[in-house]
């Protein structure tokens, strides 16, 4: 769990010019794209076949982040368009092992992700169904959101636990995330970090790519 990786949110970006965005981001270890459906969340985003164009034009990785009701039959959809990673809400998905197997067998990486709310204890023997662990550090639906403090605790649990399991997992957080609070989700031990408005509300997104892997990594190796 060493490497830091920055995946910027394109919810931050502008939608009508989504290709020339992703170009914006070149440095980024992956893009992050969310998915909400209106029901699951209170916002509605992209659907199938725009993600699916998406993977098409980007030059990075696509890591898909679906904030949608009935995860277990649409979730192995954008398994299935090659995205690197899917990652379905453990709280919209009936069956998440099977689920998560589902994903991997379509060849991509399953993440599963919690609510703030949402304890980690009961999935930690999952574990090894996974590839990553997403703590969400706001409420989904909105970007722009301020960072919940009251997450780091639950981090750090799901960190000592992904260590102890010695299993290459990632762990990722998305939500408010800036160079003001970057650091304290890595010292709680995340390694992947998705920012929005920190990367796409900069002057230079590439810039404050490098600024915000710098901060976690000197925390991550400090």
């Amino acid at each position: 769990m060493s490497k830091c990786c920055i995946n910027p949110s394109i919810l931050s970006a502008d939608f009508v010019n989504l290709q020339a965005e992703l170009e914006r981001i070149s440095t980024a270890d992956a893009v992050h794209v969310d998915v909400m459906d209106n029901h699951f969340v209170p916002n509605l985003t992209l659907g199938l076949p725009v993600v699916q164009r998406i993977q098409e034009v980007s030059a990075l990785p696509l890591d898909a982040h679906l904030m949608i009701s009935d995860a277990d039959r649409w979730a192995p959809a954008y398994a299935e368009l090659g995205l690197a990673s899917v990652t379905f809400h453990v709280e919209a998905a009936a069956a998440p092992v099977k689920l998560a197997r589902d994903i991997r067998d379509r060849g991509a990486k399953a993440g599963m992700a919690l609510r703030p709310a949402t304890p980690v204890e009961p999935y930690l023997d999952m574990l090894s169904e996974l590839d990553m662990l997403l703590i969400m550090t706001v409420e989904p639906g909105f970007g722009g959101q301020k960072f919940l403090d009251i997450t780091l605790p639950k981090i750090r649990r799901a960190a000592e636990a992904i260590r102890g399991s010695g299993l290459p997992l990632a762990l990722q957080v998305d939500g408010g995330i800036s160079a003001d609070t970057i650091e304290r989700a890595a010292e709680a031990g995340a390694n992947v970090f998705v920012a929005g408005s920190a990367v796409y509300g900069s002057g230079d997104p590439d810039e404050a790519i490098r600024k915000l892997r710098e901060a976690a990594e000197a925390v991550s190796n400090g």
